[in-house]
């Protein structure tokens, strides 16, 4: 009695388990890193580099009062890096990287900022020789914490290293590859080898057996899977890296206030398409099932083929 109607089951049950285990498994595997991308680059980093635009306008907003002399302390120069750094904390506080302690943070910064700025406009409007003048400019500048780098916790610079320092550790976060993305990829590597292995041997089988050279259907399933894995695996890494970097770029704020834009731009270039790359792992079910189709239509017939035999 001829057993290659039970084998062809045997191989087509083989064949659609081990596509839907690859499929989840690369779908879950590929979001644990992607899903990450898009809040890395659009959130995250553009909030890290919005604070240390507003850090970078008030040092220059203050050194604008101490160069000046009277009449730098309400020029348009200092009113401009205020206002910088206004916009700044609210760009910082829309990225909501966070959540509801950064928005508050970011609150507190600002009404901060509005007690600095009127202590410097107190100042100003003391003539020159006052002896008010260099105590309005102390209560200034402890407000925004520049008479000692280690600042104290109420002042303004601290506030923000501590709110960038949250930021950070949100971005290493995302950026991070834990063990249980590890064991995911694992998993994709081992059960696309044997779907692979599966579909070669599947194709050896019906050679043998049926005397035909190629089984299209069968080949366009190997197809799929040959190229479709690989891609999305390899951009992956990149995407990974990609990230990396740029938690990289940004783990200590840049020294020349000039740096700040380049390096957003460097930031947002490293994951440009981060966006259309996370957008893909929706596509990858259909994969799955398009993989599963094409094993089920190239063996299907030859079961039902020798069904109707039986039944002769």
């Amino acid at each position: 009695m001829s057993t290659t109607r039970r084998d062809l089951i045997r191989r087509l049950r083989l064949l659609l388990v081990l596509a839907t285990a690859t499929t989840l498994a690369l779908f879950f595997a590929y979001r644990g890193v992607h899903d990450d991308t898009v809040p890395l680059s659009t959130a995250s980093t553009p909030g890290i580099r919005a604070v240390d635009t507003a850090r970078s306008a008030l040092r220059q907003a203050n050194a604008v009062v101490r160069e000046t002399g009277a009449e730098g302390d309400t020029s348009g120069e200092f009113l401009t890096q205020i206002s910088v750094a206004q916009q700044s904390l609210a760009l910082a506080a829309s990225e909501n990287v966070t959540g509801l302690t950064g928005r508050h943070d970011v609150q507190t910064v600002t009404g901060l900022i509005a007690v600095y700025s009127g202590w410097v406009e107190r100042r100003g409007r003391e003539p020159e020789g006052s002896p008010l003048r260099a105590a309005y400019l102390h209560y200034a500048e402890k407000v925004l914490g520049l008479e000692a780098e280690a600042g104290t916790e109420g002042d303004i610079m601290s506030r923000l290293d501590a709110l960038r320092g949250e930021q950070l550790a949100e971005a290493r976060r995302q950026a991070a590859f834990p063990w249980q993305l590890w064991l995911g990829w694992c998993a994709v590597a081992v059960l696309y080898a044997a779907l692979c292995g599966a579909l070669l041997e599947t194709q050896r089988f019906l050679r043998h057996r049926f005397r035909r050279p190629v089984q299209l259907r069968l080949l366009a399933a190997t197809a799929v899977c040959a190229v479709g894995v690989p891609v999305l695996a390899r951009q992956t890494l990149s995407a990974h890296r990609a990230m990396t970097d740029s938690v990289a770029g940004v783990q200590v704020p840049p020294a020349v206030p000039d740096a700040v834009p380049e390096g957003a731009g460097e930031v947002r270039g490293a994951l440009a398409d981060a966006g259309f790359w996370a957008s893909l792992s929706d596509l990858i079910p259909l994969g799955g099932a398009v993989v599963a189709a094409l094993a089920l239509w190239g063996l299907w017939p030859r079961i039902a083929e020798y069904r109707f035999r039986s039944q002769r």
